[in-house]
């Protein structure tokens, strides 16, 4: 069984002035990030590999994971950031076979577009689905299972097991 996780940035600010790659966190992010985190530690207590956006959002995202789950080591890639699907679909495919659960940090609407592509419906946590549809809100954290080799994902060939977003914690939900 593979496991694969994809978490959107927390919460970013807007500075004047600053390039979108280079935007922080927002107070926000920083608060919903280790909610998140937490329950990330509790569905994968090992995570093999953590592929991170270069941007500065995710790094801070994952920063804070590591507050919560300390032994993470990320492999930061610019192929993440704010990448389509087909791009997230070749990372994903061309991850080491040895990874059996991996975390991706990165962007909408790339995130939320490769979760519906590989979720099959017909298997997937119905009410996770049903939320999954409506929208990937930041610091959203998203399980995907599959069995094979990561090169033979596809079209509805992963479960959604589970869909976890900060208000589902006690926090806020955020576009």
């Amino acid at each position: 069984m593979r496991n694969l996780f994809l978490m959107r940035h927390g919460k970013a600010a807007w500075p004047d002035g600053v390039p979108d790659h280079r935007r922080p966190l927002a107070p926000r992010g920083q608060v919903a990030v280790p909610l998140i985190a937490g329950q990330l530690k509790t569905l994968a207590p090992r995570i093999d590999l953590c592929m991170v956006s270069d941007a500065t959002r995710t790094q801070e995202t994952f920063a804070l994971i590591q507050t919560v789950i300390p032994d993470l080591q990320q492999q930061r890639t610019r192929m993440i950031y704010e990448a389509p699907p087909d791009i997230l679909l070749e990372v994903v495919e061309e991850l080491p076979s040895e990874a059996k659960t991996v975390l991706m940090i990165g962007h909408n609407p790339g995130l939320h577009a490769i979760s519906l592509f590989l979720a099959d419906p017909a298997h997937s946590d119905a009410e996770a689905y049903a939320r999954l549809e409506r929208k990937l809100p930041t610091a959203g954290l998203i399980h995907l299972q599959m069995e094979g080799h990561w090169r033979e994902i596809g079209p509805e060939t992963a479960r959604l097991a589970a869909f976890v977003t900060p208000s589902l914690l006690g926090g806020t939900d955020e576009d």
